[in-house]
C-alpha cells in the first residue's frame, strides 16, 4: 500500500519546503483537498487552482498530483484544475448530477478521474461507474467535519469495492485504484491495507510537529511491515 500526504495540515508559509521534504522521503503522489466554503458541512475554504499550479511548478512533472474536489460546482470548474496541472480530478458522487458525463469530459483531456463517496453513501452508487473510473476514494471521516476519528465501519464498503474491482480486472476490464482518506495513521494503516486499499491519504499522521515527513513515513511503513517499534 502506498501513502500520499494531504497538504492541508502543512504550514502554507512553508509549503514549498514541505513538498520538497515529501519528495525527498520517497513520496511521489500529492493529494490536494479543495473545499469551496459551501459544500462541506463546516463551510471550510481551503485553496484553488492558483495554489495547485504553483505546486505543479515546484514539483515538476515527476510527481503525481490529484485534487479532491469537495465543492458544489465540480461540473462547471473541473477544467480549471486540469489547466493548473493536476494528473487526476476526484469528485464526489454526492455533488455531481451527471457523473458519466463528467468522466467523459475529464478523460477527453487526458486527465484521470476518480469518484469519492462519503461514509454513509452506498457502494451501489459507484459500482455502475467502475468500468470507466481511474480511482475510487472511500472517505473514512465526514468531509469538513472537524475532530473526527477514523471510522472502522467503512470496512464493508471498502471490501465490497475491492471485490468488484478485482472481478472487473479478472474479466479484462480496468483496474481503478482504491484509495481511503480520513484518520489514517501508523496504528491503523495495516488495517486498511488488509481491507484491500491501494493508497491511503495521510494528513497529520505525516505532516506534524512531532517528526519529519521521512520519520513519520518510516513509522507507517514499519507498521505495514508488522514492526510496531517506534523511532
Amino acid at each position: 500500500m502506498e501513502v500520499t500526504p494531504s497538504i492541508l495540515t502543512a504550514d502554507f508559509c512553508k509549503l514549498g519546503e514541505t513538498l520538497d521534504d515529501a519528495v525527498a522521503a520517497g513520496i511521489n503522489w500529492i493529494h490536494m483537498d479543495v473545499m469551496d466554503g459551501n459544500w462541506v458541512v463546516n463551510k471550510t475554504i481551503t485553496f484553488g487552482p492558483a495554489l495547485i499550479k504553483s505546486v505543479r511548478e515546484r514539483l515538476g512533472n515527476d510527481v503525481f498530483i490529484d485534487c479532491h474536489l469537495m465543492i458544489s460546482n465540480a461540473e462547471e470548474t473541473w477544467n480549471q484544475y486540469v489547466e493548473a496541472g493536476v494528473d487526476m480530478v476526484i469528485a464526489h458522487i454526492e455533488a455531481v448530477d451527471d457523473f458519466p458525463d463528467l468522466i467523459r469530459k475529464i478523460q477527453s483531456t487526458g486527465t484521470q478521474i476518480g469518484c469519492v463517496l462519503n461514509p454513509d453513501t452506498p457502494v451501489s452508487k459507484v459500482i455502475p461507474l467502475l468500468p470507466e473510473l481511474d480511482l475510487v476514494l472511500v472517505m473514512s471521516v465526514v468531509p469538513g467535519k472537524g475532530g473526527q476519528s477514523f471510522m472502522p465501519q467503512v470496512e464493508e464498503k471498502v471490501r465490497e469495492l475491492r471485490s468488484a474491482i478485482d472481478i472487473q480486472e479478472e474479466s479484462g476490464g480496468k483496474t481503478p485504484i482504491l484509495m481511503i482518506d480520513g484518520g489514517i495513521k501508523h496504528h491503523n494503516a495495516a488495517i486498511v491495507r488488509d481491507w484491500g486499499i491501494d493508497i491511503a491519504v495521510v494528513g497529520s499522521g505525516l505532516i506534524n510537529e512531532t517528526g519529519s515527513i521521512s520519520q513519520n513515513l518510516e513509522e507507517i511503513q514499519k507498521a505495514l511491515e508488522g514492526d510496531q517499534s517506534t523511532h
